[in-house]
């Protein structure tokens, strides 16, 4: 788990790195500010007392996404390559390792370079830029999360983000037991649940996760009503509303840019083996 200053000190790298590179490091700060005692997911290099590199990695299944960064004025000198090596003991039981680069990161690139990567896929970040949501018509409700829907949340999973049934397990148990179930709406219909979405809040910036409904109930416009309450509500909280796409997903790539989202920003992952 990473102390309140650990956390501090994070952050203040990752503004002088992306200011530095004019680039934007996604480092789920959701997770982050969550982590497990029983596991050591983030790996630090400090330098007389400043914090230098860091290297943090995100479970999701049987996935695991690496992201990191090191002070400007310390590149060059192996010290992300060392925390990758001490990083590899917690990835030995994944079945996949994706290194996440953002697209613009000529550093990163150059990085990627020195070990045996393959690109794998890329990610938008987009955000919100509408100006009119239209008003409900009361087909569908989003509602608080309950402690009884992690099965639907597991069903979910399996059907719309090709998880296995026991990765789906373990991811929303850990989920559970670290807080993340506050931030989830269960998508209604008729009194149906039907498919979920999980919201985040870091200061004015409120992010979109996990979004997904049933197949038997995509095409139905269901999931555009939710998407657009789920914004609604953001946005008369005064917040900026993000989320993420996968590049190739032409079909949620067309359901955001039409509610009003515009791409900000690109990251590249890369498959990597130990």
């Amino acid at each position: 788990m990473l102390t309140v200053e650990q956390l501090k000190e994070i952050k203040a790298l990752q503004q002088v790195v992306e200011r530095n590179d004019s680039i934007e490091l996604k480092l789920n700060w959701d997770m982050l500010e969550n982590r497990s005692e029983e596991e050591q997911t983030d790996f630090l290099s400090y330098d007389s007392g400043q914090l230098v590199g860091f290297l943090g990695l995100y479970s999701f299944g049987s996935k695991i996404e690496v992201c990191g960064m090191v002070h400007p004025e310390y590149r060059r000198k192996g010290i992300f390559s060392r925390l990758f090596q001490s990083s590899h003991p917690a990835m030995e039981k994944a079945r996949y390792i994706l290194l996440n680069v953002p697209a613009n990161s000529k550093l990163g690139k150059l990085w990627l370079d020195s070990i045996t990567c393959t690109y794998e896929e890329s990610e938008y970040m987009m955000k919100w830029e509408g100006k009119v949501l239209p008003d409900l018509d009361g087909s569908i409700y989003l509602r608080p999360s309950r402690k009884e829907d992690i099965e639907m949340k597991m069903k979910l999973d399996v059907a719309c983000f090709n998880f296995k049934a026991e990765e789906a397990k373990m991811y929303n148990h850990r989920l559970e037991k670290d807080g993340f179930q506050k931030g989830f709406f269960m998508i209604e219909v008729e009194g149906k649940t039907v498919g979920k979405i999980r919201i985040h809040h870091d200061k004015e910036r409120s992010e979109i996760y996990g979004f997904a409904v049933l197949p038997e109930f995509q095409g139905k416009g269901y999931g555009r009503k939710a998407l657009q309450e789920a914004v609604r509500m953001e946005v008369q909280r005064g917040q900026s509303v993000y989320l993420d796409v996968q590049s190739e997903n032409e079909k949620a790539l067309s359901l955001y840019t039409s509610t009003g989202f515009i791409k900000e920003s690109q990251q590249d992952y890369y498959l990597y083996s130990i």
